[in-house]
């Protein structure tokens, strides 16, 4: 083992978050949950029963009022969380016009790849690397646009929605926004977007499996009338006959649910409405974010993946390792940093799966969603410090 040369090892910190889930996904229950909030869900009994499809309708209009979704945009809940309801949306919407995609993370470029190679459809994918947003000036509003809100493996996000002012026209193209990583930690301008979709693990730390797909008036006339002639499986299928399926997009269920999983979506909202709705969600997301970007600005080894101030997400915070003599090493090294930084945290019991994605800048990433809190945020700082130093001296590595 070689000494570390520019890191100061020291004794670990005496206080540890009291809540050390830092997850991008799922992510960290809201403060006080316990698996008591289960209790009231009507197990065994049938999906069509009043009292379970009285909870689903309970969901969708607490979901539509939180969000300030409009009166007249559809809200429903599709099988295969936020993955199901996008591809719910690509296969019965798109190609009744050129479709363009912005790909600047992972699932941006996995929407790109359906529409190119699976739906096989007239697409232009504009791309940019991680850290960074493609050229927006090229957006095309006569084009069906795709793209996600928040790059949840990137740590990128759209600053605001001035590129969408051009899809504002009634012959304009479709605006598909994949929502997940941003639905109740920002505000969306719903009079903008007409497809928005998320799932319940991501922002309000629900139970996985059900997504929520949002569809305006225009998306339902599209529905309505448009026929891609493309064979649909049961289970993303929004139309019935020539039309959009009535039953479903009022909230029916496709298949059955798990009624564990709404009581759980049903507690979050609950407790999203007590702090205050979606003002109270965001300002809660801002300040976990806010103590994890005044950290990074000081810290001389690590900064934001996003390259532009504005474009940093508040919820997936992703970060990459800038000290010169880290940079130099290759890939597989810093990985293999970045997996131990997160390990030696685990084994501490202060935070879990805060590496960063696997195609992304090796480093780390931290939730700061509206379910964290922002004291834990400021609890983890310097154990991302001792850490980072142990695992460089562990690893035999010299930092500048």
């Amino acid at each position: 083992m070689t000494e570390n040369e520019g890191l100061t090892m020291s004794a670990k910190p005496a206080t540890i978050p009291e809540r050390p889930w830092f997850s991008s996904g799922p992510t960290a229950k809201r403060p006080g949950w316990t698996p008591e909030a289960l209790s009231g869900a009507p197990v065994g009994r049938s999906n069509r029963s009043k009292v379970t499809v009285g909870r689903i309708r309970q969901a969708l209009d607490m979901t539509r009022e939180i969000l300030r979704i409009p009166a007249d945009y559809q809200v429903f809940m599709v099988p295969g969380s936020d993955t199901g309801a996008f591809e719910a949306a690509m296969w019965n919407l798109l190609g009744a016009r050129k479709v363009q995609l912005l790909a600047f993370e992972n699932f941006g470029q996995l929407w790109a790849d359906d529409a190119t190679k699976h739906l096989k459809l007239d697409a232009e994918v504009l791309s940019a690397p991680y850290g960074e947003l493609p050229d927006l000036t090229r957006i095309d509003p006569q084009a069906d646009l795709v793209f996600p809100w928040n790059g949840t493996t990137s740590g990128v996000r759209v600053p605001n929605s001035d590129f969408l002012n051009g899809h504002a026209a009634a012959d304009s193209g479709l605006v598909l926004c994949d929502a997940t990583s941003a639905a109740f930690c920002m505000d969306l301008p719903w009079d903008k977007l007409d497809v928005a979709t998320f799932s319940f693990q991501k922002a309000l730390g629900g139970e996985a499996g059900i997504g929520v797909l949002i569809l305006s008036p225009k998306a339902v006339e599209r529905l309505n009338s448009f026929d891609s002639g493309r064979a649909i499986p049961k289970v993303l299928r929004l139309k019935k006959g020539n039309a959009a399926d009535a039953a479903i997009l009022g909230g029916d269920a496709i298949n059955t649910f798990s009624f564990l999983v709404i009581e759980d979506y049903l507690d979050a909202l609950r407790w999203a409405q007590r702090e205050g709705g979606l003002d109270g969600l965001i300002q809660r997301c801002n300040e976990a974010a806010g103590a994890l970007f005044d950290w990074v600005e000081k810290t001389p080894w690590i900064d934001f993946v996003a390259v532009d101030k504005a474009t940093r997400s508040t919820t997936s915070v992703c970060l990459k390792f800038v000290d010169p003599a880290i940079q130099a090493l290759p890939a597989e090294a810093q990985a293999k940093l970045a997996a131990r930084v997160g390990s030696l945290l685990e084994l501490e019991g202060v935070a879990f799966d805060i590496t960063g994605y696997r195609a992304a800048p090796p480093g780390l990433r931290v939730w700061c969603g509206c379910t964290v809190e922002a004291e834990d945020v400021e609890a983890l700082l310097p154990w991302l410090e001792w850490a980072y130093a142990a695992a460089v001296a562990e690893l035999g590595l010299v930092a500048a």
